[in-house]
């Protein structure tokens, strides 16, 4: 199934755009490579408001979703995910409405560092949020007019959570599925196995409309989404048929697959094509010595 990307968006920024019935999208002013034109956050509701995903911690961001906000109380801050372009104005946001702090739970690596690892992604992680209620697959949050349900999706974090507008048909999908681009799952942050699982717990769902943390809606979601799960498995293949033809190296391995991809992203293919290792060597596929690492070397199994 061929996977077509839309990278049609206006991030409109310092305005508030509607998307959905009671949904307002807000675009942060942080542009890059990663983020695309920005972070997406939303108000969701009419009288009483929840914020998905509050965005970096920036002060003309803030200014513009409390302009968006106006005279209305805020009850709750839903966070999708601990990276430092989601979660950290969350703090700020809770200061001047009070609302309720909920993610997953704070920053943590989706398994334990091996002896001498560093994490080359801790710059990009918010270590800072507490949550002040943790979420769990299935919790159902209140609100005035409003019902925000949370979908688990690990993956491209360990903690990272989509939420559903209970009835709607409308899911928040933020990093894990997005219309511009695939997901980065990088270890230790992420893992392969956990994504390609949190796919299909989404592509069961049958969404109609996926709003991302980065870029437009997503307007075909279980099609889509097949295409990302056979993308996915076609990069795989791609990572077997290196490794058969001689490839031992991470970084031999992206200089021939990714050769058309801006070579500031070869970083995170890297790691990207070492998530994909990782859960190749734990099915028997691909053998290593000691755990998978970024300068590891690889070979067939057997």
């Amino acid at each position: 199934m061929a996977l077509e990307f839309d990278t049609r968006f206006d991030p409109a920024y310092g305005q508030s755009v509607a998307v959905a019935p009671d949904v307002l999208r807000i675009t942060a002013r942080n542009p890059s490579p990663f983020t695309f034109h920005g972070t997406n956050s939303y108000l969701v509701g009419r009288d009483t408001l929840a914020v998905i995903d509050p965005g970096p911690d920036d002060d003309q961001h803030l200014e513009t979703l409390l302009t968006a906000i106006g005279c209305r109380p805020v009850s709750h801050i839903f966070v999708s995910h601990t990276h430092r372009d989601h979660s950290p104005l969350a703090a700020r946001l809770k200061e001047r409405t009070g609302a309720t702090v909920l993610a997953e739970g704070p920053h943590r690596p989706a398994r334990p560092l091996r002896i001498g690892e560093v994490s080359p992604l801790d710059a990009s992680a918010d270590l800072g949020l507490a949550p002040d209620v943790a979420l769990a697959e299935g919790s159902l949050i209140h609100g005035d007019g409003w019902a925000i349900r949370t979908v688990l999706t690990p993956g491209h974090t360990a903690n990272h959570a989509a939420f559903a507008l209970e009835g709607t048909g409308v899911l928040f999908s933020a990093d894990h599925v997005m219309a511009w681009a695939t997901s980065i799952v990088a270890p230790p942050d992420g893992a392969m196995a956990d994504y390609m699982k949190s796919l299909d717990r989404l592509i069961e769902r049958g969404d109609r409309l996926l709003l991302p943390g980065h870029g437009g809606p997503v307007t075909a979601p279980r099609m889509f989404m097949r295409g990302l799960k056979t993308h996915r498995k076609m990069r795989e293949r791609a990572i077997l048929e290196r490794i058969r033809s001689g490839d031992r190296r991470i970084q031999d391995m992206v200089a021939a697959i990714y050769r058309d991809t801006d070579p500031r992203l070869h970083g995170a293919a890297g790691l990207s094509v070492l998530a994909h290792l990782e859960d190749l060597v734990a099915r028997g596929l691909v053998a290593t010595g000691g755990d998978p690492a970024i300068d590891g070397i690889f070979s067939p199994a057997g």
